[in-house]
């Protein structure tokens, strides 16, 4: 608790002080957050709980015209000891010398396509398999970013792996594709060489798609792995993720599933496989729906219920929850 409000404390205190630099400028500090009551069961035992999800920090702003930053704290995350920044999810700067190029460094999102990966942790209720078992989500390293047109970037990223803790000297290469085609479908595709924490080298293609249809919007995202060693590089080692959002007025009616497949010969020579996120000779279902209600019209507060469930451990996941987010202050 005292880590927490230290850095709550020397956060709003960097802050105040930037705002007073002549040559930077603060444009938002804000918070959000989320809690649930949770309920699970399975035939002859039944669970409940309330549980606090997510409580961030959000600032941004700029140093000047070039130089932005952003940093995303979370309030309720342990604070490890050989990892100081485990409870922060951004802390990058950004230099943009021209319209058509970006540079950033500094602690960031690890660039994978896909809409599931995406998507801000705060506004997901479950993930799959793919997700769910990174090491880290967010990591140290730095992007270059080519801005061919308006809406459209390119990127080049060097960070820690997803599949590894922040100290184990393990990385990945990142080629992402943020975008869209046409005006009812957007992208965010990647190729990711990815260095596990045995030493070895996994590729990701990640194609995240989603179609804008009036009030509907269906996401489709398929996530290939292999390895060069494997016999069959595509579609044995793979997931796809299906998700769509109806929005009625004030009013998300959401489903989301997911079908996730290893073959049980991606092995290597010793019978050990390639892949640490879903082991040969794996499979994995899983799927959910809800509902969301946003009384005050806009984002600043979300009710939902949602169910959920999958095929590892067969049991059924009920939330009911709240959202909040409040501006303390914009420019």
């Amino acid at each position: 608790m005292k880590k927490m409000l230290a850095s709550f404390t020397a956060l709003l205190l960097a802050a105040t002080l930037l705002q007073a630099q002549p040559s930077a400028r603060l444009d938002e500090i804000s918070i959000d957050a989320r809690a649930s009551f949770h309920q699970d069961w399975t035939p002859g035992e039944h669970n409940t709980h309330f549980q606090g999800d997510f409580f961030n920090l959000h600032i941004k702003g700029q140093l000047s015209d070039k130089l932005t930053f952003r940093v995303r704290q979370r309030m309720n995350k342990k604070i490890d000891d050989q990892n100081p920044f485990n409870a922060t999810d951004f802390l990058w700067l950004r230099w943009q010398p021209s319209e058509k190029w970006a540079f950033t460094a500094g602690k960031q999102a690890i660039m994978v396509g896909g809409f599931e990966v995406d998507s801000a942790p705060i506004d997901v209720y479950y993930y799959g398999a793919f997700c769910s078992r990174w090491k880290q989500y967010y990591a140290f390293g730095a992007t270059a970013t080519f801005i061919p047109a308006k809406g459209q970037n390119v990127s080049f990223q060097f960070c820690a792996s997803p599949l590894s803790l922040a100290k184990q000297n393990s990385y990945t290469y990142n080629l992402f594709w943020n975008g869209h085609i046409g005006d009812h479908w957007l992208t965010t595709w990647s190729y990711n060489y990815v260095e596990d924490e045995r030493k070895h080298m996994m590729n990701w293609i990640a194609l995240g798609n989603r179609f804008l249809m009036g009030p509907l919007a269906v996401d489709v995202d398929f996530i290939n792995r292999a390895s060069f060693g494997q016999k069959q590089f595509l579609f044995s080692d793979w997931t796809l993720i299906g998700k769509a959002i109806l929005t009625l007025g004030k009013w998300n009616l959401c489903t989301k599933v997911g079908y996730e497949r290893n073959d049980a010969a991606n092995v290597d020579g010793d019978g050990v496989t390639y892949d640490l996120i879903l082991p040969a000779g794996n499979d994995y279902v899983y799927g959910g729906a809800g509902v969301e209600f946003f009384p005050l019209g806009d984002e600043n507060l979300r009710l939902h219920a949602v169910w959920f469930r999958d095929s590892y451990d067969h049991i059924d996941n009920f939330d009911i929850g709240l959202t909040w987010r409040f501006s303390i202050y914009k420019r």
